[in-house]
């Protein structure tokens, strides 16, 4: 297992070096330039997400698809991934999680309109798409189309495991050991059983009920668990750093220094800092908004709406609420109580600084509970139409069936060879999807200028709405 551990995390250093780190944030800019900062109309996105579009043809509401995309994008990567970022990766990964999601705004945009353009309907009247699709039937060289469809969609099955499943249920076993103080072993009926196996079991348990219920079902539970669990935890964020309020400036000015300066800290090598803060900055970051990894497309071609544009913008407001909020605060509350210097990482560090205040270990691990639970079930529905576009409706239950496995199983794994076990599932998916937003970027702009062009106008909302 050492052997194993040891290959998997220099598979995912080698990967995540800087060519993957480039591709990414450069599709980040690149995407941001072509569209004209389409993050400026992050408040119009924010608003069309409540609102409901009527005569418009999809299986969910725009709504339900947000809820369902930010229940798998809101989990583990914006508790445990935050900190375990800034344990590697020192206080400037902060920054580097923040541009990551203003910058991935652009990209998750991108990716919701192409999801609706090249979206298709299958037999049974449901509806299909993704990165699988538009790579499929939006790039001019159709083999290679199909090719990338197909890596796309085995990447993302595989990712399901890790990010989607195995990561979660790990982190869920460890908040509910942490805030409980559970033993190691219980006996049932006689028999003396490990705890973390009976956890396991019943998020297996509880997960199936939900996910066989397919996709309308998820985002049902989704959309009424989603706003509370978010509104918790941010609330206790913005507590601790209101009592904090005096050190949040150094706070700020330590996360600027150490995520650019090349004035080393402590004797250490400045390039080294900036690197490691870079690399797992932009890593967790993408863990956790997901742009750029194209999963949440998968989702957006289910929605009711009348034009890619729409739901476009819907999508791209998961970003801003997945990063530039929740993912931010969570990096300012550790920093600024001065957890980031116990030495601690995972769950326990942000534990620690949510420790400042009453009750906060009890805030942090229902947050984490929920948000890990709500991520399994989002991811279900990413791997289930993967697994249906390589081969077929009849594979989906014995996917489902290996999936809750993985839920099972990831409580007794090691953290450090999950986590990256994830980022490099991550990172395979990532690669072509990227590809293939950078070779349609000219059909994202001109959908966007046609649906766009007389937004700053008196006619917004009309061409919006029509």
């Amino acid at each position: 297992m050492d052997n194993i551990s040891r290959f998997i995390a220099d598979a995912s250093s080698w990967l995540w070096d800087w060519p993957l780190l480039i591709l990414l944030f450069g599709t980040h800019i690149f995407l941001t330039c072509r569209l004209g900062f389409i993050q400026r109309y992050i408040g119009k996105a924010i608003r069309l997400s409540v609102t409901h579009d009527k005569d418009s043809h999809g299986d969910v509401s725009q709504f339900s698809a947000l809820a369902t995309a930010l229940a798998a994008t809101i989990g583990t990567g914006n508790i445990v991934g935050v900190a375990t970022a800034i344990a590697l990766g020192g206080p400037g990964a902060i920054l580097w999680i923040w541009m990551t999601g203003i910058l991935g705004i652009a990209t998750k945009y991108a990716e919701g309109l192409l999801a609706v353009k090249y979206r298709t309907m299958r037999k049974d009247g449901s509806l299909a798409g993704g990165p699988m699709y538009y790579l499929q039937y939006g790039l001019k060289n159709k083999k290679l189309g199909k090719i990338s469809g197909i890596l796309f969609a085995a990447f993302a099955a595989l990712a399901a495991f890790g990010i989607g499943s195995s990561t979660q249920s790990n982190s869920i076993k460890d908040a509910v050991f942490t805030t409980f103080s559970l033993s190691s072993e219980v006996t049932v009926f006689g028999v003396i059983v490990e705890t973390k196996i009976l956890i396991g079991l019943a998020l297996a348990i509880i997960s199936g009920l939900v996910i066989i219920g397919g996709l309308k079902s998820i985002a049902r539970v989704s959309q009424n668990i989603v706003p509370f669990m978010a509104f918790f935890y941010i609330a206790g964020c913005l507590f601790i750093l209101i009592t904090g309020y005096d050190t949040l400036f150094d706070t700020i000015k330590l996360i600027f220094h150490q995520a650019f300066s090349f004035k080393a800290a402590g004797g250490g090598t400045a390039g080294v800092i900036i690197m490691l803060a870079a690399r797992y900055g932009v890593a967790r970051g993408l863990f956790s908004n997901e742009s750029g990894l194209g999963s949440a497309a998968i989702v957006a071609a289910a929605t009711r709406t009348r034009n890619p544009v729409r739901q476009a913008l819907v999508s791209s407001s998961g970003t801003f609420w997945d990063t530039v909020v929740i993912c931010a605060l969570t990096g300012l509350t550790i920093v600024n109580t001065g957890a980031w210097e116990s030495g601690l990482t995972g769950f326990g560090l942000t534990q620690l600084a949510f420790s400042k205040i009453p009750f906060g270990g009890m805030i942090i691990g229902f947050s984490l509970v929920m948000f890990a639970f709500t991520t399994i079930l989002g991811w279900s529905y990413y791997a289930e139409k993967s697994i249906e576009y390589l081969f077929g409706k009849k594979s989906v239950l014995p996917y489902k069936v290996a999936y809750l496995i993985m839920v099972f199983t990831g409580a007794v794994f090691s953290l450090d060879l999950i986590w990256n076990f994830a980022d490099i599932t991550n990172g395979l998916m990532a690669i072509p999807n990227l590809i293939a937003l950078i070779l349609l970027s000219g059909v994202v702009a001109a959908e966007t200028k046609k649906y766009l062009k007389n937004i700053d106008g008196h006619s917004a909302d009309k061409i919006i709405n029509h």
